[in-house]
């Protein structure tokens, strides 16, 4: 059965700026009731009072401070590299896309320290990869479909030490951080020690200061 605790979280839960406020304490409790009581009574079919909604969130706020109260300070140890100049695309995923990016591996020259990723979803494709290779990467692809490409972005990668592959919470806090930061995410990566995000090099000053003390 619905309640106003079990309402309060479910919307509060779908909204990471307000999780964040909340367990940082900046939250006026009044307000935010006025905002969301119309719809936890539509959840529950029912009016409800005001001062209950309150009592909700206070009681869920308090939860969320003893939750990152309780956290214990990361053994996990990292360092960031950026990359900039990235060319960023996506495309339709076919047949002849993936015999094409093979080509790719034989281009680009990863001992120099170029940057390329490839990453296959059910649909698409998405490659970044270092700009100086635009040119050869659009007559290779020019009969594919593409979706979206991006220029001049960067790619901000870190490179862990210590058991990041089975701490829970690790990119979520990343993401977490640079969203409370107005950082745009375009492509995230994930390898067994490694966590690339793809942003926009406007970005990428404020996101590289935000990372460097995330965990």
């Amino acid at each position: 059965m619905d309640t106003i605790s079990n309402c309060v979280k479910r919307i509060i839960d779908k909204k990471p700026f307000l999780i964040e406020s909340m367990s940082r304490g900046i939250v006026s409790y009044g307000n935010l009731a006025d905002i969301i009581s119309e719809d936890i009574g539509m959840m529950l079919d029912k009016e409800v009072k005001h001062s209950a909604v309150v009592m909700a969130l206070r009681r869920y706020g308090d939860e969320l401070k003893r939750r990152d109260e309780s956290k214990e300070t990361s053994t996990i140890q990292y360092e960031l590299l950026m990359k900039t100049n990235i060319f960023d695309i996506n495309l339709v995923k076919t047949t002849s896309v993936l015999e094409k990016i093979k080509k790719l591996y034989n281009i680009v020259t990863i001992e120099r320290g170029d940057f390329l990723n490839i990453t296959l979803g059910n649909n698409e494709v998405s490659i970044a990869i270092s700009d100086k290779y635009v040119k050869q990467l659009k007559e290779l692809l020019k009969d594919e479909k593409v979706l979206h490409e991006l220029e001049d972005m960067v790619a901000l990668t870190v490179i862990f030490t210590g058991d990041f592959l089975h701490t829970p919470g690790v990119v979520f806090e990343a993401v977490r951080k640079l969203s409370w930061n107005n950082i745009n995410v375009y492509e995230i990566v994930s390898t067994m020690n490694e966590l690339t995000f793809v942003i926009e090099r406007s970005d990428s000053i404020n996101a590289y200061e935000v990372l460097q003390s995330f965990l």
